[in-house]
């Protein structure tokens, strides 16, 4: 099939090419489907697979860096932006406010956005390279870590990337429906996308009424009876992933109060003034938390809290435990840990100790994963990446790669434009040296558009993702949200072909 598909593309290429002088005229004359003036064949083209913050701050800084580049976003959903819609916290709307700048980018002349577009399935890598001087994968990391213990695949477990994707409206979550009837809840993970999880199931349901979550994740949480949320991590309080931002609206969140173990925290006073300022500051952040006599107005806050949050150290997952019926999560089996060695390099060591607590839900965020896109490209399943230098994929000439595909899924959005921005960089720097010859004529989306409509695929366009945008941004000012999200792929192209 593929030798085929690679036949076929030739054949196309051998047709652009004799017509190339009156295609040429032509485009000069006319504008192309998007709206915009058509495109030169003689600049150089860069394909992006992907239109989440890796895909659109590589576009960003190529079109930047280079006044010939054009660019072309291709993505498998129908709307852009990836994980700034479906990752950040619907309370957070500030992170968000990068969608403008993304926007911009769409908008730019020398950039196309192409959604609803399955690279890998409605057309190939290999093909993709054909038609372009340059193809960069930026498609971030879709799949789960799984945690390797029995029971994970109870009813109740969950992964933190699906129950986000779940209450942020991910069109592949919508039929989760997790089961919040329960009282304790055990997230597995320390870093910041377990805070947002365990801020989720505690927040007053006024405070998540005026955010963009979905309308059933808001009615399942005004439901649930989740009460305590217990954020377990296998090293010490020294070593946890989130940063003070995220701890610090757990330590406000209206209506909760902190119950940590005192324990845990031995030493660690000692150890804060070899601390980084950052680190530091976390960690006195916490250990006032768990360890000082709060303020009488605080203490008076905290006896009115319903809801109680904990962070939990030295413990590693070693089995989901099943109900009676074996049917659904009753508990969980932590191993108690030590640690050998200090700071981040600590390492967390058994120690032949057990400890079981009882609770209905488990969420595991202990990382997303890339997952390969097609036999042809070069990926390290270990370490879930595409082996790169600087974003040069390696043994492959002209195929580059951003974002948490080149170092895996670690950062915040800004650790994510400087990986782009160096990738882009790594590109300009060989289009200009010569290393990736954009001297000959390519087609782009030309050919592309041609092989996806004989393939019966309607991209959607920017311009058809804004008419979801309005419509979403219409049904939320009724409710008083910034958004009511469409949750369906078919709604989504309804409304992007109304």
């Amino acid at each position: 099939m593929r030798v085929q598909n690679v036949k076929l593309l030739f054949s196309e290429l051998k047709l652009w090419t004799s017509r190339r002088s009156r295609w040429i005229n032509r485009l000069h004359d006319g504008v192309n489907g998007c709206g915009k003036a058509s495109f030169s064949s003689c600049n150089p083209k860069v394909c992006i697979v992907g239109s989440g913050p890796a895909g659109f701050y590589t576009a960003q800084h190529l079109i930047k860096a280079r006044p010939d580049v054009e660019v072309d976003i291709f993505e498998r959903l129908p709307i852009p932006f990836g994980l700034v819609r479906f990752g950040v916290a619907p309370d957070h709307p500030e992170v968000k406010n990068v969608i403008n700048t993304f926007t911009q980018t769409a908008k730019h002349p020398r950039c196309n956005f192409y959604g609803h577009v399955n690279v890998g399935k409605d057309v190939s890598i290999e093909e993709l390279r054909q038609a372009y001087h340059a193809v960069v994968l930026s498609y971030g990391a879709e799949g789960n870590r799984r945690m390797g213990v029995p029971g994970e695949d109870l009813t109740g477990v969950y992964s933190a990337k699906d129950f986000v994707g779940w209450y942020n409206g991910l069109p592949s979550c919508q039929e989760l429906s997790p089961d919040l009837s329960c009282e304790t809840a055990v997230i597995l993970g320390q870093g910041n996308v377990a805070l947002d999880v365990a801020r989720v199931l505690l927040s007053p349901i006024d405070i998540l009424k005026s955010t963009d979550i979905t309308q059933p994740a808001l009615e399942a949480l005004a439901k649930s009876q989740v009460q305590r949320v217990l954020i377990v991590g296998r090293r010490g309080p020294m070593q946890v992933a989130c940063t003070i931002k995220e701890l610090r609206e757990m330590v406000n969140l209206p209506g909760t109060r902190p119950e940590m173990v005192a324990a845990d925290f031995d030493g660690v006073t000692a150890a804060l003034k070899d601390l980084p300022r950052p680190r530091k500051r976390l960690t006195e952040l916490m250990l006032k938390a768990a360890l000082e006599n709060p303020g009488e107005k605080e203490q008076e806050r905290r006896n009115k809290a319903s809801r109680i949050w904990g962070l939990r150290f030295f413990r590693s997952p070693i089995e989901v435990l099943a109900d009676p019926n074996h049917s659904r999560t009753a508990g969980i089996r932590l191993a108690v840990n030590r640690l050998e060695g200090s700071g981040e390099g600590a390492c967390a060591v058994l120690t032949g100790e057990v400890e079981d607590v009882t609770c209905g839900l488990v969420i595991s965020s202990i990382g997303y994963k890339s997952l390969p896109i097609d036999p042809l490209v070069p990926f390290e399943p270990r370490k879930a990446i595409v082996p790169n230098t600087m974003g040069r994929v390696h043994q492959a000439t002209g195929l580059y790669c951003s974002g948490w595909l080149k170092t895996g899924p670690t950062g915040v959005i800004a650790t994510t434009m400087n990986n782009s921005f160096d990738t882009a960089r790594s590109l300009v720097e060989d289009m200009n040296s010569g290393n990736l010859d954009v001297s000959s004529a390519k087609p782009g989306s030309q050919i592309v558009s041609a092989l996806l409509e004989k393939r019966g695929v309607k991209p959607v366009t920017f311009s058809d993702w804004e008419k979801i945008d309005n419509v979403e941004m219409r049904r939320g000012e009724a409710k008083g949200k910034p958004r009511e999200k469409i949750l369906t792929v078919d709604e989504m192209l309804q409304v992007a072909r109304a």
